[in-house]
């Protein structure tokens, strides 16, 4: 299934992977707001992991959700009222105004006001997540229980958001009320078995809108976020290129965790 805002491939396991942060474009219309920087490269885009995950996802036979659109036109792992994710941390907008560096992302008087804020939810929030719950209503329908495993990736420093060095692999289920606790547990204990990255979870990130609002265990929906860091798969440098060896190294950890979610079934 494609539209203009985003592609789903449908699988036949009760498991949706979500990569809410790929997309790269920015609208012609809107090119002139946003700064010189922004629009030669959206670069806090979470970079290549349809190309990391992607053929893991179809292998499995999960289904698989992926944006056109950058962040930088809208958030679509934001709150559509555009409340604070991590209060008293430094946070990015529904409608970003800041690169993850803390510069202003728009010219000066070009960010967007209410009205434009409305009409990229309406054109671009709500379309993905319209396609996201009928796809998570699917699985429930077919298997009785939908998985949800949301994908990000990020710079391992950048103070803006926070302090020193990231965890490579953070694990983030709203402090445990996204999915069943044996979930969390499981996940948790598989990153912790491993000494070949650093890794915590419901740590700076606990997960964000997605994770937290369409995770309802009550409801036979579970979800998890995963924050990996850019070092693990690809380089750090401003490239922002794919390194095949390293990515090499941390998929098959991304099988095992995709498998070990898989493995989880609700009790009778």
């Amino acid at each position: 299934m494609t539209s203009d805002v985003f592609t789903l491939q449908q699988g036949r396991v009760p498991l949706l992977v979500s990569m809410p942060h790929v997309g790269t474009e920015i609208p012609a219309d809107q090119r002139p707001r946003y700064q010189p920087r922004a629009v030669a490269q959206t670069e806090d885009t979470d970079w290549h992991l349809e190309r990391l995950y992607g053929g893991l996802a179809r292998e499995l036979g999960a289904s698989l959700i992926v944006p056109r659109y950058s962040r930088y036109l809208i958030d679509l792992n934001r709150p559509p009222e555009d409340t604070p994710m991590y209060p008293g941390a430094s946070n990015t907008e529904l409608c970003p105004t800041r690169f993850f560096t803390g510069e202003p992302l728009y010219l000066e008087g070009r960010a967007p006001d209410e009205a434009e804020k409305q009409r990229r939810r309406e054109t671009y929030w709500r379309p993905y997540h319209q396609a996201l719950q009928a796809e998570l209503d699917r699985l429930k329908r077919e298997h009785g229980y939908a998985l949800l495993f949301d994908a990000h990736s990020i710079k391992s420093e950048l103070p803006w958001l926070f302090e020193g060095r990231l965890w490579d692999l953070n694990l983030g289920t709203a402090d445990g009320r996204a999915c069943d606790p044996a979930i969390t547990a499981t996940l948790s204990e598989l990153l912790a078995g491993q000494q070949r990255y650093t890794q915590v979870a419901n740590g700076r990130f606990k997960g964000g809108y997605i994770t937290r609002h369409y995770g309802r265990p009550e409801l036979q929906q579970h979800a998890v976020q995963l924050e990996m860091c850019w070092r693990c798969y690809m380089r750090e440098d401003g490239s922002f290129a794919y390194d095949d060896a390293r990515a090499a190294e941390v998929q098959p950890l991304l099988r095992q965790l995709l498998q070990t979610l898989l493995a989880w079934k609700p009790a009778p």
